[in-house]
């Protein structure tokens, strides 16, 4: 190993020849917007700007100035470049209108509930504090903007463990806001009697896809993980009318 690194570092251009692979990688990335390409790409992008700052300590410690000053320019002007393209990125999106629903038609031939409001002060109405539940059943909430949700569960006998959601477009099956979804809509649960008892988030998540204005259906599972290390397993399933985030 150290015999590696010394051939690597010891030619100033290798580490760059590697920052530039790196960058390419990235830049492609961003170009085919692939979702697996992409959680490769950083990591990769981030290595090689390492690799070019401790190629700039090494040649100074051989003092090696111009070459060190080089690498130490490559790598400030990469998080420069970098931190401009995201910030550029951000106002793009932010400007650019979201028309992933745009075109989905709503199903009439299935039963399609709608959220409840519960507005800024995140109350929800008597309707459903006082609901008396006898059977398993979840509740999806509008929070305080729409794209913004909350859910209740009831359940009875429940080993601990944790319950997420999974949600799909209906009409194309289309899983919605995956690496977020799961771990933001989390709750622990435990009931180990036979009685129905109420979990429920303590704050909102997000669904991404959509707009405001544009409604489509979704379906929205509960997933349980059980806390042994048991087999995750689906608990119940229930479609609503939602809208998305507004970027």
């Amino acid at each position: 190993m150290r015999n590696f690194l010394k051939f690597f570092f010891n030619k100033w251009w290798r580490p760059i020849l590697f920052w530039f692979a790196c960058c390419l990688i990235f830049i492609l990335s961003e170009i085919f917007r692939n979702r697996l390409f992409g959680n490769i790409a950083f990591p990769l992008f981030g290595i090689g700007l390492l690799v070019v700052l401790v190629s700039s300590i090494y040649l100074f410690t051989q003092k090696k100035w111009l070459t060190g000053l080089l690498g130490l320019g490559i790598f400030g002007g990469t998080i420069f470049a970098f931190l401009f393209y995201a910030i550029a990125m951000f106002w793009i999106e932010q400007e650019r209108p979201d028309e992933w629903a745009k075109n989905l038609k709503i199903p009439t031939n299935i039963q399609l509930d709608n959220p409840v409001d519960i507005g800024f002060d995140e109350h929800k109405p008597d309707s459903i504090t006082n609901k008396l539940v006898k059977q398993t059943d979840f509740q999806l909430y509008n929070s305080f903007q729409p794209g913004l949700y909350e859910f209740d569960f009831w359940t009875n006998k429940i080993e601990s463990g944790t319950i997420y959601l999974k949600a799909f477009e209906i009409t194309q099956e289309y899983a919605l806001s995956t690496d977020r979804l799961p771990k933001s809509s989390s709750v622990k649960v435990y009931n180990p009697t036979d009685s129905i008892k109420k979990f429920g988030t303590t704050s909102h998540f997000t669904i991404y896809e959509g707009d405001w204005g544009q409604p489509y259906a979704s379906r929205f599972e509960v997933w349980f993980k059980p806390d042994n290390g048991g087999k995750e397993r689906k608990l119940f399933n229930k479609n609503y009318k939602i809208e998305g985030w507004m970027r």
